[in-house]
């Protein structure tokens, strides 16, 4: 008899702790809402504080012996069709960190791709392990980064055949997909393992006319959030393991040394709730997203000064394999104006949150929670945007550089440079010095520049001009960027 996927432990036993009126002497301290802020518990609601249990010794006993959370991860792994899952509540950037641990180790070298997120990066400086960095697709006339294929993935194993394994960023925050089953192929001939960042694809394994995601394309180890296109709550993130590449063991060790020992409950819960959803209601769901997001991308298409990226504008020979059409990425560029702007414009004169812009783009988000509603508000607001047009007109200008400029040479390993000694320098005085600090503007959250590379006058002139034009640089130690911290001088 196959696992019941009309279960959720972790949702069942929150059920049981309030039925059998469970009384704790242990944190949390707010002890089920008794002692929280009314003015918290206003604005929260008590079902936060009733959800937020001790996971042992409150969620399941002091030796776990009902598995609630183990239990829950089989149902996950059974789902997606994976040996083994793993919970975390510390974000992908947690998981990703533990899967790159598991696959190699201080010293030793890694194949990345260049458009990895920030949490690959802080991985190789907590760890000092090597990157060879495989260039991505570029696009060069929209100045867009796709994945990197699979024949630059063999031709760095070939030019580092002592990397340990690769790491490969499918989706992209903008939807575009690898060549997973390439790689993956390529990776095990040479008994190497494949790491896949697909924060982005949670969904993909729910409906078939999305992406192959990577369990079933051959991957070891792929990480998902949950809380990016999936229904779980903010942190709420899974990975998962197959094959005999990389112990499963050794992944939760790893996991573990990162981790912290108080897991907040929701999240687990979040995550398993949404894994019940996916099984029995995944594909009318995720279809019925499908079609709502087909007929926004051709509503917007009429609209003035809109142009919505495609699969036809990001597939093809050396550019992207696959493409989500949930991720609506719109080019503005035919306004006249940043998206930087745009985005500004759409949270102050409609209230309306896009999650992605740039020096030319805006994105909004699709996911199974859209209706006619949500999608009918951003359509006015969008074509509020073409009307009032003069207001976000003027905006500063982005020099952005080549991908060749883009590219900086790595010359000190990125744990090296990060924990050297250091010092501000006048940004536009910065070029031929080494970074000891990591810049990346977010959302996405992809470094322009990581701690260890010589820095460059298009990289700085990109930065600088980005900050004027609304650019947000959240890691900087100086966000404006009028200093940039570098190594120190001898």
């Amino acid at each position: 008899m196959g696992p019941n996927h009309d279960e959720a432990p972790v949702l069942d036993a929150l059920a049981r702790y309030h039925d059998t009126d469970e009384l704790g002497f242990s944190p949390p301290g707010h002890k089920q809402a008794r002692g929280a802020d009314p003015r918290a518990r206003s604005v929260l609601g008590d079902a936060a504080f009733f959800g937020d249990v001790l996971a042992n010794g409150g969620l399941d006993d002091r030796l776990t012996r009902a598995r609630v959370l183990r239990r829950a991860e089989e149902l996950m792994a059974d789902a997606v069709h994976a040996d083994h899952t793993f919970f975390s509540t510390c974000g992908s950037s947690l998981s990703v960190k533990a899967a790159m641990l598991a696959v190699t180790r201080p010293g030793h070298r890694l194949l990345v791709g260049r458009d990895a997120h920030k949490s690959v990066v802080a991985g190789l400086i907590l760890s000092g392990v090597e990157p060879v960095w495989v260039e991505p697709q570029w696009d060069t006339g929209r100045h867009l980064a796709h994945p990197p294929s699979p024949a630059a993935y063999d031709k760095a194993f070939t030019d580092h055949p002592d990397a340990d394994g690769a790491l490969v960023t499918s989706p992209t925050p903008y939807g575009a997909t690898a060549d997973l089953v390439g790689i993956a192929d390529l990776c095990h001939r040479r008994g190497k393992p494949l790491i896949v960042d697909e924060a982005w694809g949670a969904h993909l394994p729910f409906h078939e006319d999305l992406p192959s995601w990577a369990m079933d394309a051959g991957a070891d180890i792929c990480v998902t959030s949950i809380h990016k296109m999936g229904s779980g709550l903010e942190q709420g993130s899974v990975f998962h393991l197959q094959g005999d590449l990389v112990d499963p063991a050794e992944l939760s060790s790893r996991a573990d040394l990162l981790s912290t020992t108080s897991p907040n409950v929701l999240l687990y819960a979040g995550i398993d709730a949404w894994r019940r959803q996916m099984v029995q209601y995944g594909r009318q769901l995720i279809g019925r997203a499908l079609e709502l997001a087909a007929r926004t991308r051709e509503a917007i298409e009429t609209i003035d000064g809109f142009h919505v990226h495609g699969a036809a504008d990001f597939c093809g020979p050396g550019l992207a394999t696959g493409f989500d059409p949930l991720p609506v990425v719109m080019d503005i560029s035919a306004l006249g104006t940043t998206g930087y702007r745009a985005a500004d414009w759409l949270r102050e004169s409609h209230h309306l949150d896009v999650h992605l812009s740039d020096h030319r783009r805006i994105s909004a988000q699709l996911t199974h929670a859209d209706d006619e509603e949500t999608t009918a508000r951003l359509l006015t607001a969008l074509r509020d945007l073409s009307d009032h047009v003069a207001e976000v007109r003027g905006a500063p200008g982005v020099a952005v550089p080549s991908p060749a400029e883009l590219r900086l040479d790595q010359v000190r390993l990125p744990r090296d440079a990060y924990f050297a000694p250091h010092t501000p320098v006048a940004t536009r005085e910065a070029a031929g010095r080494i970074t000891a600090e990591m810049i990346t503007p977010y959302p996405p959250g992809i470094p322009v520049v990581l701690p260890g590379e010589r820095l460059t006058e298009p990289v700085l002139k990109y930065l600088i001009t980005g900050v004027a034009a609304g650019m947000f640089l959240p890691d900087a130690a100086d966000r404006r960027p009028d200093t940039v911290r570098v190594l120190a001088e001898s």
